[in-house]
C-alpha cells in the first residue's frame, strides 16, 4: 500500500476531514509498496533513501504520527522512530536510547545522547 492509498478508514477513523492532498507529491507513488514495508533494517535504509528526498517528508511523517500508523516507513521514520518521536511528543523518556538517525533528525543536528551529528 503506498501512502497516497491510506483512507482515513485505513487509519482507524471515520468521517474525519483529513487533509490528504500533500499525498499526490510523494516518491512512493512510483515505488512499489514492499520498499516502505521492509522486513529488515536495510530495507529502512532502502525507503529513507527515497524518503530524504521527497518534498512531502514532513507532512507524510506528521501524518503517521496523528494516525498512529504502526507499521512501514513513513517520513523518513521507521516503525520504533515514530514510537520514540511520538513517546518524547508526550513527554515521555524513549525506552532505547536517546534521539534519532541523522535522517529523521535533519542536517546538522546533534544527536542529544552522544553529542555527535
Amino acid at each position: 500500500m503506498r501512502c497516497w492509498q491510506v483512507s482515513e478508514r485505513d487509519a482507524g477513523r471515520t468521517e474525519v476531514d483529513v487533509d490528504t492532498s500533500w499525498m499526490v507529491q510523494g516518491r512512493c507513488r512510483e515505488l512499489p509498496p514492499e520498499v516502505f514495508f521492509p522486513s529488515d533494517g536495510v530495507g529502512v535504509e532502502v525507503a529513507r533513501h527515497y524518503c530524504a528526498e521527497c518534498p512531502v517528508k514532513g507532512p507524510c511523517l506528521e501524518y503517521a504520527l496523528e494516525n498512529h500508523i504502526e507499521h512501514g516507513v513513513w517520513g523518513g521514520a521507521s516503525e520504533r522512530e515514530r514510537r520514540r518521536i511520538a513517546r518524547s511528543r508526550r513527554g515521555m523518556p524513549s525506552r532505547v536510547g536517546a534521539g534519532l538517525p541523522q535522517s529523521v533528525r535533519g542536517p546538522g543536528a546533534v544527536h542529544s545522547a552522544t553529542g555527535h551529528k
